[in-house]
């Protein structure tokens, strides 16, 4: 049973910085594919980045230029920074493992940004 758990949310001013972690447990870290996920009030979950076993990344045009997802497998633990921070980035962000066809999800995190 994989684990995931987020952290590093918050509320901040439009303009800032985060940087969000999750950590999973359990096997097979190294050639899964791991993503972030986000849904905000009123909306649908969508996909913010995702970067593969081979460290390929992809991101939602809103976030392009702006977050950078990233991985440690020594660590086990998978990463989002968040630059530049907007008022429309205000969401519950997930955390997703795909291992081997097995999608497992985090409990979340809320990141907020106002002023």
């Amino acid at each position: 049973q994989v684990q995931l758990v987020e952290s590093g949310g918050g509320l901040v001013q439009p303009g800032a910085s985060l940087r969000l972690s999750c950590a999973a447990s359990g096997s097979l870290f190294s050639i899964s594919a791991m993503a972030w996920y986000r849904q905000g009030p009123g909306k649908q979950r969508e996909l913010v980045a995702r970067i593969t076993s081979g460290r390929r990344t992809n991101y939602a045009d809103s976030v392009k230029g702006r977050f950078t997802i990233s991985r440690d497998n020594a660590k086990n633990t998978v990463y989002l920074q968040m630059n530049s921070l907007k008022p429309e980035d205000t969401a519950v962000y997930y955390c997703n493992q795909d291992r081997m066809g097995v999608s497992s999800w985090g409990q979340g995190t809320q990141v907020t940004v106002s002023s």
